[in-house]
């Protein structure tokens, strides 16, 4: 899908300003410790003047409140995690750097996995290119590749992905056929990964606006549905034979033409038309018999 087809408001991921977690402790312990330090000589101090007093109140509070604004911007980002900043309802960026991380308290952290995800759809029935009715399911592996777009252009983008392989699965379930004998075409059940291709490519293209990219799909699931599965496996049967009969006579067809070449170039036989045609309905019956020819010796002439 390209840029055109995006919504107008499409968001991209962008790198978000945040700070190591680790640093912003530092300062924190430090001013914990000065805080501590100016209780304590305010309570070493006999009979402090007003000033005194006022100055190590100021200074305490002053800390304690710095404190508690740095205890709020801290957050923790794990392996294949992000976060997403917003400031009073824009965005910031995604932090994407794993570990202690800090940010102003008054910006929004929205945490969203990168990981891998598994899904296996339920068997859906469709109706394949000829229009026989088939259960078709597929298992998708998919992640988010970016985060703006999957937290902002979507409302839920996990329900987003399941509505969309429906989608596409029913897509492409109807855009071929179930099978065919004589493997002239692109079928589901022949032709897996031409079918698992095109569904990868559908799914990217279906799932780009939430931001999502797919690393592999495939069918786990293929059949007809059970109202014509019977009449199916008939003909498959049916179909079975008739490719293999033709098989049989294109076969034979070639060998008798090889066998009556070879006599006349070698000259082992002379054969008029009425002998050509007797010999071609005997090695025909021969080779296309289902059972065993049982050979007659004629003593004779050809014509007996």
């Amino acid at each position: 899908m390209s840029d055109s087809h995006l919504p107008i408001n499409a968001s991209r991921e962008s790198l978000a300003s945040t700070r190591s977690g680790y640093l912003v402790l530092v300062l924190f312990l430090a001013l914990l410790i000065a805080t501590i330090a100016a209780v304590a000589g305010l309570a070493s101090r006999t009979n402090p003047g007003a000033g005194v007093i006022l100055a190590f109140l100021a200074f305490i509070v002053v800390a304690v409140a710095a404190q508690v604004l740095i205890l709020c911007g801290f957050y923790m980002v794990q392996p294949n995690q992000a976060a997403a900043i917003t400031l009073f309802g824009s965005y910031r960026g995604t932090d994407r750097h794993t570990g202690l991380r800090w940010v102003w308290p008054w910006m929004a952290k929205t945490k969203i996995s990168v990981r891998a995800n598994n899904v296996v759809s339920e068997k859906l029935k469709v109706n394949d290119l000829r229009g026989n009715p088939i259960e078709i399911a597929t298992n998708v592996v998919w992640r988010v590749a970016d985060t703006a777009q999957a937290l902002y252009d979507v409302d839920d983008y996990k329900a987003f992905v399941n509505v969309q392989i429906e989608a596409a699965v029913r897509s492409i379930g109807s855009r071929y056929a179930y099978d065919d004998v004589e493997d002239a075409e692109v079928t589901l059940r022949g032709s897996h990964e031409e079918v698992n291709a095109e569904l990868r490519t559908e799914l990217i293209a279906r799932l780009q606006v939430a931001g999502i990219t797919v690393d592999e799909c495939g069918l786990t699931h293929l059949a007809y549905a059970p109202e014509i599965a019977g009449a199916m496996l008939r003909r498959q049967q049916a179909e079975a034979v008739i490719g293999a009969r033709r098989k049989l006579v294109e076969g034979a067809v070639s060998m008798v033409e090889m066998a009556l070449s070879q006599l006349s170039e070698k000259n082992v036989v002379e054969l008029d038309d009425e002998r050509r045609a007797a010999m071609v309905s005997n090695l025909m019956v021969v080779l296309c018999g289902e059972r065993d020819t049982q050979p007659v010796v004629n003593t004779g002439t050809l014509y007996q």
